[in-house]
């Protein structure tokens, strides 16, 4: 078969539109449609059928994606000039979609490391906007990171690290004045954190199994943004244990352990198969785990629980 149909193939399989196929491959729409119709009558099977206003895999293209992408890269491999890898000429631009959290505690650690190895790459960190969707298997994000969840079947991952909640509030809040258990803890009004402005979670159980509950009084969509209100008011807020102790600081905030029996939360990393093998890919995330896995130990400081 003629490696330009496989190249076809691959690229209609990924967008799963004959527009943006043309568009990944800097050639017609008409001219995919006509490698299609030879890729059908080669295969014995429409591979891309109509559903609605876009097309869907059937069942032998939702096979083949996968063994064809493996077979290009091998051919890429071979007729790739040079027999190592050396990021130092490395033109790439690697795109990771984590929360705004993790982000600034972490993006001027990874380019530094980035910078010293690879000078020409670059790195888009994108919000968590398309979490749970296509976005890893589009090869529109090269790396989601945080809490994994609701992911495709096929998807890789990474476990990375188990990190603790604690509760923040402002230095000279009424809850510093004695011992933090979970009435006193339920008492106070407190900020939801949801991108979908959800208000119940983990803690509103985990409280409600000792008869107690608590009042969110204002829900915003990150935990930055719940660190700046709650430097203004009485209002308590969570953040990761120990992520961004200097910011923590330099807002007048005082972090506390939350006085119940919560699960860590898991982060990891997770990327597209197809990328698996890539020395490109493979060496960013290696960066990017070590960013997060080897953070400097964070100062202490009075006032820091």
């Amino acid at each position: 078969m003629d490696l330009n149909l496989l190249r076809v193939l691959d690229a209609l399989l990924q967008e799963n539109s004959v527009t943006r196929a043309a568009e990944r491959l800097g050639t017609s729409p008409a001219a995919v449609s006509r490698s299609l119709a030879r890729l059908r009558r080669a295969v014995g099977d429409p591979l891309l059928v109509r559903a609605g206003q876009g097309l869907v895999p059937t069942p032998r293209a939702l096979e083949l994606r996968d063994e064809v992408g493996a077979l290009l890269r091998g051919c890429d491999n071979v007729l790739r000039p040079g027999a190592g890898f050396d990021p130092v000429h490395l033109r790439r631009t690697f795109t990771v979609q984590a929360a705004e959290l993790l982000v600034v505690g972490l993006a001027g650690t990874l380019t530094e490391r980035i910078r010293t190895e690879a000078p020409h790459v670059d790195v888009v960190f994108l919000p968590e906007a398309v979490e749970g969707g296509p976005a890893l298997r589009q090869g529109w994000v090269d790396v989601e990171l945080g809490v994994l969840g609701h992911l495709d079947p096929e998807i890789r991952t990474r476990r990375l690290t188990r990190v603790p909640l604690v509760g923040v509030a402002r230095s000279g809040h009424p809850l510093f004045d004695g011992r933090i258990d979970a009435r006193r803890f339920a008492a106070a009004d407190h900020i939801g954190i949801s991108r979908q402005g959800r208000r119940l979670g983990p803690i509103d159980r985990a409280l409600d199994r000792q008869g107690l509950r608590r009042r969110i009084a204002v829900v915003v969509p990150s935990h930055t943004s719940a660190m700046l209100l709650a430097r203004d008011t009485d209002l308590v807020a969570l953040t990761v244990a120990d992520w961004l102790p200097d910011t923590v600081r330099a807002l007048g905030l005082r972090t506390f352990p939350i006085p119940l029996d919560l699960e860590p939360l898991d982060i990891g990393m997770a990327w597209h198969p197809r990328n698996s093998s890539d020395p490109g890919h493979r060496w960013f995330r290696d960066h990017l785990a070590a960013a997060v896995l080897h953070r400097p130990e964070p100062a202490t400081a009075p006032g820091a629980a």
